[in-house]
């Protein structure tokens, strides 16, 4: 049985910049064709905008209040809100709020720095 504690779990930064710690995929558990994490964006701070030719993703915004741009759309998020990503679509998120912006990030398959393709330098 595979149980991971969000407080027990060592954050990195992905390719986009985001601050993420991985909770369950397959470098750490069971799980095979998937993987899920928390991921937190400063006050003021974005993500770089990118996409996934692979992945297609799950944003679960937990925290917070923000901006999300997938193609040409921009849509204001909040805590509550749970965004689709198709793979392959460009997307970027902005912490607009006076809080941490926190969202689960669910990626099928598992999120891998060599499917996150930055388009912005």
């Amino acid at each position: 049985m595979d149980i991971k504690n969000l407080n027990e779990v060592t954050p990195f930064i992905t390719k986009d910049g985001s601050e993420i710690r991985e909770l369950l995929a397959y470098r750490n558990s069971a799980i095979r064709n998937q993987s899920l994490a928390e991921a937190r964006v400063p006050i003021g701070g974005s993500t770089q905008e990118h996409y996934h030719p692979k992945a297609e993703e799950i944003y679960y915004i937990t925290g917070g209040t923000g901006r999300i741009r997938i193609e040409t759309e921009i849509r204001e998020v909040r805590s509550g809100d749970a965004i689709a990503i198709p793979p392959g679509q460009k997307h970027k998120l902005w912490n607009s709020g006076k809080e941490v912006l926190m969202l689960l990030c669910c990626c099928a398959p598992a999120y891998e720095h060599a499917d996150t393709i930055i388009t912005e330098t």
